[in-house]
């Protein structure tokens, strides 16, 4: 065999190698791409459940709500000025 026949191999051969390649890294990067928009997709999900549980919080933590519990659930009023007794700790 000759030399040239023997470097058109070799050419062939990396050239195959080569193309290969890219379209394995070619798939690997639309892999990766899916991966992404799937966690960003799952990203703002988790974001709007996160909104929706703040605003949730922030409905059942009103004072008005607080204190409409604690009258009728727990029977608790509001102290008049001569039932409240003030402590002065030196």
């Amino acid at each position: 065999m000759s030399a040239k026949f023997l470097l058109l191999i070799s050419l062939l051969i990396i050239t195959f190698i080569s193309a290969i390649s890219v379209v394995y890294t070619k798939h690997y990067n639309r892999k990766l791409f899916v991966e992404v928009q799937r966690l960003e997709k799952q990203r703002d999900d988790m974001e709007i459940e996160w909104g929706q549980l703040q605003l949730e919080q922030n409905t059942w933590a009103t004072h008005s709500r607080i204190e409409s519990i604690a009258k009728e659930k727990l029977e608790m009023f509001i102290p008049s000025a001569k039932d409240v007794i003030y402590l002065k700790i030196k």
